[in-house]
């Protein structure tokens, strides 16, 4: 049994040491730990500094390419190295090293494909009580939208197994944590969530900007995925209300034609029929977007089948992909 733990990193070589030397040597049911950092176009050197380190694999980009890319390539090169588990972790030390077991064993133990480590965030002191409030409301939507019971919905602090990880498609270009619980709970993938403890603050987040640009795209990134997994259901509502709409104003002009005042009204009926023409148009949109969804979930599962043929068939001595490369170091290398 095979754990690889990844760390996306971008200009991380003054708190990578401190987050490797966390990582934990050995656990119960894992024949083999290796780390990899993903270099996402760093400047300050952080793939020499994962090298000096002793990091097992290093995925390098020329350029930065954002942290879903990032996770992305990082999962790609887990599964080509042949892991079991894959593990994901921040390059700040937010998250606990010793507290990786607790994600690993729901998956060695087969009680879960999927496992995140809820950072209880009432009690992260620096966190402030805006980010703690949007904290658990974005948790609440995404839940809803997923069908799941994840509490910490924006934690990167997470396992994957590997048929689970073989099945991620990241579309965004922000982040992956939202976007994977949301497609996972439409697949109806077992999630569950396990307490992890964090770490004081070495440095500022770097995901955003402004509180407000967080909340934008956390909310796109909501609405799309969940429009994308259920867009007929997400349509007929929105149809319905037109419909409604229309239907009310039809009763209305009835009633007030019955009581002989229907000549004066008839504006509503003009305004009825829009409202029962874009409704009906609407609810067309969502049998076409229905369709589409079909078919995307055809090809996930296409998709899966042929990276399971591809991973399984990769080459030991792999240290390529068309879109970022891959070096990887053996104890004899390091120490040279």
């Amino acid at each position: 049994m095979k754990l690889l733990i990844q760390i996306p990193c971008y200009n991380e070589a003054e708190t990578l040491g401190v987050t490797v030397a966390d990582l934990p040597r050995h656990i119960e049911g894992i024949d083999e730990i290796e780390y990899l950092v993903i270099d996402d176009g760093s400047t300050d050197g952080t793939a020499l500094r994962a090298k000096e380190l002793g990091v097992h694999h290093i995925v390098s980009f020329t350029h930065n390419r954002g942290l879903a890319k990032g996770f992305m390539a990082g999962i790609d090169a887990c599964l080509r190295l042949g892991a079991d588990i894959i593990v994901n972790t921040d390059a700040d030390n937010q998250y606990s090293g010793a507290d990786i077991e607790k994600l690993v064993r729901p998956v060695l133990e087969g009680r879960a494909t999927m496992v995140i480590g809820n950072r209880r965030t009432d009690g992260i002191r620096h966190f402030s009580p805006m980010k703690k409030r949007l904290q658990k409301l974005g948790s609440s939507v995404v839940r809803k939208a997923s069908g799941t019971d994840v509490a910490d919905t924006t934690s990167g602090f997470r396992s994957y197994s590997r048929e689970a990880a073989m099945r991620l498609n990241v579309l965004s270009d922000y982040t992956y944590t939202l976007e994977t619980i949301i497609t996972a709970g439409a697949d109806k993938n077992k999630i569950i969530s396990v307490d992890v403890e964090t770490n004081p603050e070495l440095r500022e987040s770097r995901l955003f900007k402004t509180m407000w640009g967080y909340i934008k795209r956390s909310a796109a990134t909501i609405i799309r995925n969940y429009v994308m997994r259920k867009p007929l259901k997400t349509f007929l509502i929105m149809a319905s209300v037109f419909v409604l709409a229309a239907l009310a104003l039809g009763i209305r002009f009835i009633a007030l034609a019955c009581m002989g005042d229907g000549a004066g009204h008839i504006q509503s009926l003009v305004l009825m029929a829009i409202l029962m023409i874009v409704g009906i148009q609407i609810g067309i949109f969502g049998l076409l977007a229905d369709a589409v969804s079909d078919c995307r979930r055809v090809m996930d599962e296409t998709l899966f089948h042929v990276k399971r043929i591809e991973y399984d068939n990769t080459n030991p001595n792999y240290r390529k992909s068309a879109n970022y490369n891959v070096c990887s170091y053996t104890k004899e290398d390091i120490e040279k």
